[in-house]
């Protein structure tokens, strides 16, 4: 090892502590055995990752000196500059020429920084372990997100992607399906399919389309050989009814999918032109799920539950409303209980937690639609009660049919469930999740009270659009605060740059980024919960009204700060959670703070525009407060749940990690952030 590679290894090191993070000795040895230029290029293609990761930009806030400058700022000051930056930029929109005028201040020498931050030790990892980790997020049971996507991709194409035996989830093998047809391995792709859907899914992933089918895909044009394989592998899905009604589900896709496929031409496929002539041309055929509607609605309960035995997934999703519609209930649960054993692990998941807090899940309801834009919604929660003796039957069954599941798998010993894992939620649908810091399930509830500082420091940081017209962008980001009824008590924002009653302060309003902007916000929690104030919202609004999706660079996050006014206003290694901000909409939430229990509730969702209004908090109001609240009183299933049912069928409960064969808790062990390895190896079905 050479004194040049030895300081050339020191000073990287040093670099990544600035961004949090600290080799470990074994990666600092491995690192300075290799020559000067396999280590140099190996540093430069880290540092720009975990820069990325902790949304590291050149951030310049309006009032430099903040959050100081802007608390003793006059009124007077304040209102003056803001009044000329918009002045400037109007000019600049209607003559296109110049640029956004800036209040000009120096910046005064700050201290350093008064946070003592944990590093996150990087240690090397094998291929074996590369493998695995590729594996896990293909044989999860839940859909996978963009960037996960984008990993399988990676390992494919540099063979390290060991496929599993099996794919339970639907659009991960379509994933996998797309890349061995685009190779041209109809064959293996062969023994993947199981259903027209499934050819649907290959169809939409070789156009690189929404494999949710939530979304119109535009089909490319394919060529001989893709138009064979997609045609033989619809006729292998059999000659019976059940292909033109599987095709029914999605018609209209079908109808434009046939366009690029040809079907006519292909005699050989006699099977799929059928099924193909009657969905184009609306002949008349008896589908299952009208079949099930007309009993449903014509009191035919018995016939129904018989009719469900067929599809036990189905079952477990109608148990509700059956329930409530039975003359007898019991017949209801009865039929359910035979048919278990054969609902995927999720469902029954998801159908014992609903039941376990049936009637105790607050005045509002959360819905994710289908696809890929994270748009929650939520309904006022007007179910009728459902007698507990019936709610407690059907938990018994799922968990019944959960725990001789799990118990097929193997051992695991002594095992310690940390209860704190009850706030972070089941991942079952990753499919619209933002590329983060760290991976979380919306709805979590991740606390942080034992990490140091009072003082909470959003940010948001962006750049113009440069490839169209209206090419200026303005994000802005606020906080609503509220009590713990959610009143409202009040906002911060470019409109309200700092709190008369608590130290709230925002850094000022950028308009136009086109070398890159940046807003901050800080929120000290004391002050706040001293007023009474209980739940932070936060959100990011575009005011030019450009898409998320749109916008070249967007991120948001937040750190947790001792002394506000030490170190840099933007300090990476402070960074906590840093999200893209890519949702095919306006307005987005990416979290909310729980301040009594000091938590942070992931949201990470996207809102719809109130088009009677300027984009931003204002005319948005009464859809924040409803999504927030919802989200405060979100109930899935949790991990707690889901590894004590594990630990009762494969080992032994205790109550103390120290001699445990297994951990699982938020912070050794098997963790929340495990998102691959839960679901691949603990939501089987």
């Amino acid at each position: 090892m050479t004194p040049l590679l030895r300081g050339t290894v020191a000073a990287f090191n040093r670099n990544l502590e600035g961004l949090g993070y600290s080799l470990s000795l074994p990666a600092l040895n491995a690192l300075t055995a290799v020559d000067l230029s396999t280590a140099s290029t190996l540093m430069a293609e880290v540092l720009p990752i975990l820069q990325e990761i902790r949304g590291v930009h050149l951030y310049i806030p309006m009032y430099p000196n903040f959050p100081a400058q802007v608390m003793a700022a006059t009124d007077a000051e304040l209102y003056w500059n803001a009044i000329l930056h918009y002045l400037a930029v109007w000019v600049s929109d209607l003559t296109g020429k110049g640029q956004a005028w800036l209040p000009s201040y120096m910046k005064d020498p700050r201290p350093s920084l008064a946070e003592e931050v944990a590093l996150t030790v990087l240690d090397l990892g094998t291929e074996a372990e590369a493998k695995q980790l590729l594996t896990d997020i293909v044989r999860a049971n839940t859909s996978i997100s963009d960037h996960d996507k984008a990993d399988v991709r990676w390992g494919y194409a540099n063979g390290l992607l060991v496929l599993p035996e099996t794919i339970p989830n639907k659009e991960n093998l379509a994933v996998i399906a797309g890349l061995l047809a685009s190779d041209g391995k109809w064959n293996e792709v062969a023994s993947l399919i199981r259903t027209p859907t499934d050819v649907l899914r290959l169809a939409t992933a070789l156009s690189e389309g929404d494999l949710s089918l939530a979304v119109s895909t535009k089909f490319r044009p394919f060529n001989r050989q893709e138009r064979r394989g997609l045609l033989g592998l619809l006729e292998q899905c059999g000659a019976d009814h059940g292909l033109t009604e599987d095709m029914a589900r999605h018609s209209k896709v079908w109808v434009r999918l046939a366009e690029k496929l040809h079907p006519g031409e292909y005699h050989q496929y006699p099977v799929g032109h059928a099924a193909f002539d009657a969905i184009r041309n609306d002949k008349p055929f008896t589908t299952w799920y009208g079949l099930l509607e007309r009993r449903i609605k014509g009191g035919q309960i018995d016939e129904a539950i018989e009719q469900l035995r067929s599809r036990p997934g189905e079952f477990a999703r109608r148990l509700d409303h059956l329930v409530r519609l039975a003359p007898n209930a019991e017949d209801v649960l009865d039929g359910f209980a035979v048919v278990a054993n054969k609902v995927a692990t999720p469902v029954l998941l998801q159908a014992m937690t609903h039941f376990k807090e049936r009637n105790n899940q607050g005045d509002l309801r959360v819905f994710f639609p289908k696809g890929n834009v994270a748009k929650a919604q939520a309904i006022p929660n007007n179910l009728l009660v459902i007698p507990e003796a019936l709610c407690r039957r059907i938990v018994a069954i799922c968990e019944d049919a959960l725990i001789k599941r799990f118990a097929k798998l193997p051992s695991l010993g002594n095992v310690f469930v940390d209860p704190r894992l009850s706030g972070y939620l089941v991942p079952f649908s990753q499919r619209s999740a933002a590329k983060s810091s760290r991976t979380l399930v919306r709805g979590s509830h991740v606390p942080f009270g034992n990490k140091l500082g009072n003082t909470l420091r959003f940010f948001v940081w962006w750049k113009n659009i440069t490839n169209q017209e209206n090419k200026r962008v303005d994000l802005d980001l606020s906080a609503m605060i509220y009590d713990a009824d959610w009143n409202f008590m009040e906002h911060i924002a470019y409109t309200n740059l700092r709190s008369a009653h608590y130290r709230a302060v925002h850094s000022g309003d950028i308009t136009d980024a086109p070398k890159g902007a940046c807003e901050f916000i800080d929120i000290d929690m004391g002050s706040l919960l001293t007023y009474g104030g209980a739940y932070l919202v936060v959100t990011v609004q575009s005011y030019t009204g450009q898409p998320f999706s749109e916008i070249p660079e967007a991120s948001t996050g937040w750190m947790l700060r001792q002394d506000p006014q030490s170190g840099e206003v933007f300090e990476p290694k402070t960074v906590v959670d840093r999200l893209d901000v890519t949702a095919e909409t306006s307005g987005y939430i990416p979290m909310i703070v729980g301040l009594p229990r000091r938590e942070i509730i992931w949201v990470d969702a996207a809102m719809k525009r109130n088009l009677q209004h300027v984009n931003n908090v204002h005319g948005n109001a009464d859809q924040i407060r409803l999504l927030g609240k919802a989200f405060a009183q979100i109930t899935k299933p949790n991990l707690y749940d889901l590894f004590r049912l594990h630990a009762v069928a494969r080992g032994t409960l205790v109550s103390d990690p120290v001699g445990a064969e297994m951990i699982f808790a938020p912070d050794q062990g098997i963790t929340p952030f495990d998102i691959g390895m839960i679901a691949a190896q603990y939501l089987v079905s």
